[in-house]
């Protein structure tokens, strides 16, 4: 369910109708806010999580003078917003920000050229889609590589290989889940593959759904087919006092209000001599805990008091 407007319509219905609800690309953090359900879990991502790993850890790593070159829509303005805020609590700065018509954009000239006049050291890309691919192939024909270090919020696998290696070289990107992070992912990636369509290796929303089927199966099995099916809520409950474990993720949990806790891993795209194939494209630059990734509890949802 990758658009959140649409995944809140899932989210109530299912309340309504007492069924279970696994949200696993949408991004709001309303989700597990103040539109929580206790028949609703979010899944891989949302953007306080996005925002934070990469707003943080790019900061850390020295990139502390930014400019934003944003989808000029609801979400693109909120992750800009919450990126910025955490670039700022982390010591950096935001030296400008600018918006761009989406989708479809294909000049990026103009907004490059204020992104370079700005001093930044880093720039923000949020956007996604051919918007992102247009507007990083253009960074690299104008020279701007050497000055300024590209960092997205929203991305997919899926967008870096389109770019391939050459163009994407140093972006920086986060994710909860690489096909190649280790050898338990290796497994996952190995066994599904022959099923996904161009036998490419799965992304993380893909590995997203598996990861959270199979906690629902886990949860099916403990309180009985039956059970499961007439009690949505039960089944949730159920899987909120199971611990995750499998190969897409490894260890996690699922809190209270819906979130699932995972790392989230800031990754750079390698460069094409770093890398063997055109999936081998990821470098991990670092890690944020479960405990400090993602939203704090409460937030408006009715079930939680802290």
């Amino acid at each position: 369910m990758p658009i959140s407007s649409i995944a809140f319509g899932i989210s109530t219905l299912a309340r309504e109708k007492n069924k279970m609800f696994i949200a696993s690309g949408s991004g709001s953090t309303d989700i597990t806010g103040k539109q929580c359900s206790p028949n609703t879990i979010q899944w891989t991502y949302d953007t306080y999580m996005l925002a934070k790993s990469i707003g943080t850890q790019v900061v850390k790593s020295g990139g502390d003078k930014w400019f934003f070159i944003t989808a000029d829509y609801v979400f693109g303005h909120q992750l800009e917003h919450d990126t910025a805020h955490f670039v700022e609590a982390a010591g950096g700065k935001v030296l400008g920000t600018i918006a761009f018509p989406f989708p479809g954009n294909v000049d990026f000239s103009s907004y490059l050229l204020k992104a370079q006049a700005s001093g930044a050291n880093v720039l923000g890309v949020v956007a996604n889609g051919q918007d992102l691919v247009n507007c990083v192939k253009q960074v690299g024909e104008f020279g701007l590589s050497k000055q300024l270090r590209v960092a997205t919020p929203i991305v997919t696998i899926n967008n870096i290989v389109e770019l391939g290696t050459i163009d994407a070289k140093g972006i920086f990107l986060t994710e909860t889940f690489y096909w190649d992070m280790n050898d338990r992912t290796r497994a996952f990636t190995k066994r599904v593959l022959p099923n996904i369509p161009g036998k490419h290796p799965p992304n993380m929303l893909q590995a997203g759904c598996y990861s959270g089927a199979m906690h629902y199966l886990k949860a099916v099995a403990a309180l009985g087919v039956e059970k499961a099916k007439t009690d949505g809520r039960a089944v949730v409950e159920q899987m909120k006092r199971t611990r995750i474990d499998d190969d897409a993720f490894g260890a996690g949990s699922v809190r209270i209000d819906g979130r699932t806790l995972f790392p989230a891993y800031l990754f750079e795209v390698k460069s094409p001599a770093e890398s063997r194939t055109p999936w081998d494209c990821y470098k991990l630059k670092a890690t944020t805990s479960p405990e400090d990734a993602w939203p704090p509890l409460g937030r408006g949802c009715e079930f939680i008091h802290t």
